[in-house]
């Protein structure tokens, strides 16, 4: 019987939470396999490091937001410097401890909130184009110029950010869920023991494989060789 095989750049980490260095060198030598293992286990699994001293506090959250997202718990989990407690971001921030000046970088993988969404920034889009919508002043016309351009892109790979499209009138889930992440914050303030972040946001996935496409895609052409 031949035993499990295991990428040999993944042996070395065995802890829930790797440090950045660890997942870094595993996701420039390790190749895809290991890139994919990676964003199937350890950045998308288990219990975030931002909840590990009270985890119970992780699944009452995601329980409240799945009523108000009308999702699974289970399509819900965490990414980034709250789930491994050091960002992954390139750069001088690649490393950086999570903390009250983190952000919580949330993440569903839903194909009905996905459509929602999708439909949404097509109606946003449609109304920009024609004049139907406009922008309040000349940063927020450069925010949406660039989510104009980026939409159809991202949409095609299978995810999308909520807050692509605008909190206004005439984009309902927008504006729910804009709502549901000022929510979660200050319910996350009331509770004891619970992470303390600036703030929070949603990207959200047609489905488990275009999220580990896309978390493999970003190992790969943003963390150091």
């Amino acid at each position: 019987m031949q035993s499990f095989k295991i990428p040999a750049s993944l042996e070395t980490v065995r802890e829930a939470y790797p440090s950045a260095s660890d997942v870094a060198r595993v996701a420039a030598h390790g190749g895809q396999e290991a890139r994919f293992v990676l964003a199937r286990l350890w950045l998308s699994e288990g219990i975030p490091y931002a909840f590990r001293q009270r985890p119970a506090v992780y699944e009452a959250a995601r329980g409240w937001l799945a009523t108000r997202l009308a999702v699974d718990p289970k399509e819900i989990t965490v990414i980034g410097s709250a789930r491994l407690g050091q960002s992954l971001a390139p750069g001088e921030s690649m490393g950086k401890p999570f903390s009250p000046d983190s952000d919580l970088d949330l993440t569903v993988i839903s194909s009905s909130l996905f459509e929602k969404l999708r439909d949404a920034f097509n109606t946003w889009a449609y109304h920009y184009e024609t004049g139907v919508a406009s922008p309040k002043n000349p940063r927020e016309r450069m925010f949406w110029d660039d989510n104009l351009a980026r939409g159809p892109k991202i949409l095609g790979r299978g995810f999308i950010d909520a807050k692509m499209i605008p909190l206004r009138e005439g984009y309902p889930v927008s504006q729910a869920i804009g709502q549901t992440m000022f929510l979660l914050r200050e319910k996350l303030k009331a509770t004891v023991e619970a992470p303390q972040v600036r703030g929070a946001s949603v990207r959200v996935y047609r489905d488990w494989s275009a999220f580990v496409m896309q978390i493999a895609l970003s190992l790969a052409s943003s963390l150091p060789v």
